[in-house]
């Protein structure tokens, strides 16, 4: 029982290691960085408006999916450049998946204007 519970404890922490070093080779790809900077901007702006937890919420899940386009994206491309390197129309096909990004992107902004847009206009006096 102790052998299999210590195999499973070093097996967590070897995907757990893989988890992270997945998370690092991410950060390195310029469109993270991009991600990374806009996800702080953004939790400040929750931050100073005060949102409520049902508000933290969607920025949350959609600030999720947004890292989870781009981390799948990124594994994407690089298994696609891995298996073949020239150029073939077919990887640029794969490639394309980019615009799922993009798309979880937008939905994001869309969140994120649903949701600090009342907050704003409230902050600063404007009636309707």
């Amino acid at each position: 029982m102790a052998t299999s519970l210590l195999a499973w404890v070093v097996g967590r922490k070897k995907s757990f290691g893989y988890a992270i070093n997945g998370l690092s080779t991410l950060y390195r790809q310029t469109n993270a960085r991009i991600h990374a900077l806009a996800t702080l901007l953004v939790i400040a702006l929750g931050v100073a408006l005060e949102l409520n937890s049902l508000d933290w919420t969607l920025v949350a899940i959609a600030a999720t999916v947004v890292w989870v386009a781009e981390a799948l994206n990124t594994a994407l491309e690089t298994l696609s450049d891995a298996a073949v390197p020239e150029h073939s129309p077919h990887i640029a096909i794969a490639k394309d998946a980019a615009g799922a990004v993009l798309l979880a992107s937008l939905g994001a902004v869309a969140v994120g204007v649903l949701v600090f847009t009342p907050h704003l206009v409230a902050r600063l006096g404007f009636r309707w």
